[in-house]
């Protein structure tokens, strides 16, 4: 299990984030998308993380970059086919996460039934807020998630209104993906999620446990 000075650098070696799509079920019929059966999966490189102080950078190739707040998972013990039942043993702790995602190119993606890479995988697409430990969480399906943009808020749901559980998720990834200490699981966003311009700033916090602050700039080359 993670001990405290691997918590302490987690983010600045971090390992593979596994990111959960539609999962609860308004944000799925927001974008018109079918609820589904079993998770949706994607993933995000190490070089997604950004941390507070760093801005988030529309990619140069979007003109509608999306918010989508969520609860990220922390992996402290690594395992293959984790029983559902035994799953919150190998949480370490949390996260305040956001999906940034290229909105207009993951249209043009599931349009012609590509890969969704390029819309949710580049530099800055995933920010963090600092790791927050079990303990501080001790009812993670019951937890509220807000973001505000300009301080209006966009985003506010709670981790119950989740499709799969955070233990299903776990069990399930873990049948085909080896989960190891580090990895970050996002677990889906709330409704709410809109465009975000150069030059806005984003709030994000979980109720009562943490807040964070980005600013967005556009990716100059």
């Amino acid at each position: 299990m993670m001990s405290a000075g691997n918590i302490s650098r987690f983010w600045e070696w971090g390992r593979k984030i596994i990111c959960v799509g539609r999962n609860y079920a308004d944000h799925a019929k927001e974008l018109k998308n079918a609820i589904p059966t079993e998770p949706l999966l994607f993933l995000k490189p190490p070089s997604a993380y950004v941390r507070e102080g760093s801005p988030i950078l529309v990619p140069s190739y979007s003109r509608n970059l999306h918010h989508e707040v969520e609860l990220g998972v922390v992996i402290g013990k690594g395992g293959t086919a984790i029983p559902r039942a035994d799953a919150m043993q190998h949480v370490a702790g949390y996260a305040l996460c956001l999906d940034m995602t290229a909105r207009d190119v993951q249209d043009e993606c599931k349009s012609q039934g590509l890969p969704w890479t390029r819309a949710k995988a580049f530099n800055t697409s995933c920010p963090v807020s600092d790791f927050i430990p079990k303990e501080s969480i001790p009812e993670p399906g019951d937890v509220t998630l807000w973001l505000k943009v300009n301080e209006q808020l966009r985003q506010r749901g709670c981790t119950s209104q989740m499709i799969f559980s955070i233990p299903h998720l776990i069990s399930y990834i873990s049948d085909f993906i080896t989960l190891e200490e580090g990895d970050l699981i996002l677990t889906g966003t709330p409704k709410g999620v809109s465009a975000v311009q150069e030059h806005d700033e984003l709030q994000a916090g979980i109720e009562g446990v943490i807040t964070m602050h980005f600013r967005v700039d556009r990716q100059h080359h």
